[in-house]
This record gives structure tokens, sequence and C-alpha cells, in this order.
């Protein structure tokens, strides 16, 4: 019982980060741009070194830094998408191999529907270079999992032998 609501809070999550990605991607491009460059300006500001920078200067490092802020938001939340889809599969009877090509294999189906999406956004154009982006994303988090899980378990075996042994 535990299992299935567990797995329906993830489903759940992981709905509501499609929904999340369908959202940016319908954006236009103004609104795209204006986002990242908002997130770009609070970081950048608080560095004072690109403050002391000349204008001409400041324009290079913020455009830059502006690109690098939009590939992560694209690998984070696309980190989240491959944590979420292996939390799914987590306590399925599939084997770590198949669990983990399912979800890289969901994971780059969506990244190329939304760059798709995208395309049909003013100002937007889909790119490949996104899509691998997603692809890493998805890797980390499935690598993430696995290894919270190797952690848990090596954890248990441990505590486990240590109960074993006050026990005998």
């Amino acid at each position: 019982m535990k299992i299935k609501i567990f797995r329906t809070i993830i489903l759940l999550l992981l709905i509501g980060t499609f929904f999340i990605i369908f959202r940016f991607s319908s954006q236009n491009g103004t609104q795209s741009k204006g986002i990242s460059k908002k997130v770009t300006e609070v970081i950048l500001e608080k560095s004072s070194k690109y403050n002391q920078l000349d204008n001409k200067e400041k324009k290079k490092v913020f455009n830059r830094a502006n690109a690098v802020i939009r590939k992560i938001a694209h690998f984070s939340i696309y980190t989240l998408v491959g944590l979420l889809l292996m939390g799914i599969m987590t306590r399925t009877k599939l084997k770590d191999k198949r669990r983990i090509l399912i979800t890289v294999v969901i994971g780059i189906i969506y990244a190329t529907l939304d760059e798709f999406h995208q395309s049909f956004s003013p100002g937007r154009t889909p790119k490949i270079t996104d899509v691998y982006i997603d692809t890493l994303g998805v890797i980390l988090g499935i690598l993430l999992v696995l290894t919270a899980r190797e952690i848990y378990n090596r954890y248990i075996t441990n505590r486990l032998q240590r109960v074993t042994k006050n026990v005998i």
C-alpha cells in the first residue's frame, strides 16, 4: 500500500514537472529571455569583479553567463525528471538496466517533444544541443537515485550485521 502511495506522489510530481517544462516552452522568445536575464542579473550583481568591469566587458560576461544559466536550467529540470522517473520504477520487477533504459528513452522523447513544441512559440527555435543537455540531466538523475539506493543498502546491510552480531 505504501508503495502505491509513494508512486502516486512521485507520478504527480513528474506530471507537475512536465507541466512546468511545457509552460516554459510555451513562452515566446522575449518572455523566455526576460526570465533568464533577470536570474543572470541577480547572480552577477553579487560579484564585485563584475561590478568593476566597464560596460562593454559587462555585456560580454553577461551574455556568456546568461547562456550558461539557460543551459543549467535545462540540465537541472531534466535531472529532476530522471530522479522522478527512476523513483516511479524503483520497486518494479524490472532489472536496473531496463529501468535505466526506459528512463533515458522517456527523457529523450520528452526533451525532443519539448524542443519541437518550442518551434511553435514565436522567437524560439529548437536545438538538438538542448536535447543532449536534457538527456545528460536525466542521466544524472538516474545516477543520483542509484547512488542513494546503494548508500541506503550498505547502511541497512551494515546495521543488520551489527544487530546480528549483538544477538549471537
